[in-house]
């Protein structure tokens, strides 16, 4: 597998940002085993390449951004040794590889059940007047857990979090409700959405990388913290990603973003 030929995604670089597009359309951009391995190299290469500063993250064909497993290629983690079997989707989200470089998430169509896999772990979620949130699990007979503990940590309220969960294909999330619980940042026409989605990578992407990364990993970690330890955590942050006053590193040039490491 690489990314130079990818099965399941489109991966392109340009001006210090990486554009991941999830490209099944025909499937509803379901994702598979393979999707899930190139989607985790991607994740990879976006942590580990000091050229890109923001990803977006985004989805071909109109009808879907993503709507989770294909169950039609069936599991598979099960062939695993039961104590080996880890959750199909955690590699889907950046943070579970570390990456601390923001994601922009845009989302265009159906956003289904697995499908939160993609933007839970997202730092700025858009959607399209097109796009609908709605978790299928439970037309299926099926524990939705994992998805919804994501929205959860997005801080969507316990309440709209299980009547999502527990009400299936009929409760759907249409993109003003997605606004109004911070699900999403920003609603805007289909035809715009991938042009937007850019414009603001392409804004975080002219600020100094180390200060961005560095605030993304206090902001996703304070989340697991005590408010007292956050902050303890956020300080040293500041100390190891800020340059003493006065010196080279202080002053980052707009317009040669790719001089500062």
């Amino acid at each position: 597998m690489s990314l130079e030929r990818p099965e399941t995604i489109e991966f392109a670089v340009e001006a210090n940002v990486a554009t991941i597009t999830l490209n099944r359309p025909d499937k509803l951009n379901s994702f598979n085993r393979i999707m899930a391995a190139e989607v985790s190299e991607a994740w990879s290469t976006v942590r580990d390449d000091d050229s890109i500063h923001v990803a977006v993250l985004q989805a071909n064909g109109d009808r879907a951004f993503c709507t989770g497993i294909d169950v039609k290629e069936g599991v598979w983690w099960y062939d695993l040794n039961i104590w080996n079997q880890t959750d199909p989707g955690s590699t889907l989200g950046p943070k579970h590889h570390g990456v601390w470089k923001p994601v922009v998430a845009a989302v265009n169509g159906m956003c289904a059940g697995g499908g939160m896999y993609f933007i839970n772990e997202a730092d700025i979620i858009i959607c399209s007047e097109a796009a609908t949130f709605f978790d299928p699990h439970a037309n299926g007979g099926v524990v939705s857990a994992l998805e919804p503990i994501g929205l959860l940590k997005r801080g969507v309220p316990v309440g709209d979090v299980l009547r999502w969960a527990l009400m299936g294909n009929e409760e759907r999330i249409g993109p003003e409700s997605a606004l109004r619980l911070g699900i999403v940042s920003e609603v805007v026409p289909a035809a715009d959405l991938r042009t937007r989605a850019r414009e603001i990578a392409d804004g975080i992407a002219r600020r100094r990388p180390v200060a961005v990364q560095g605030t993304v990993r206090a902001i996703w970690e304070a989340l697991d913290m005590t408010r007292s330890t956050a902050l303890q955590n956020a300080l040293s942050y500041t100390h190891i990603g800020n340059p003493p006053p006065g010196s080279a590193r202080s002053t980052f040039h707009l317009d040669r973003p790719t001089e500062v490491r």
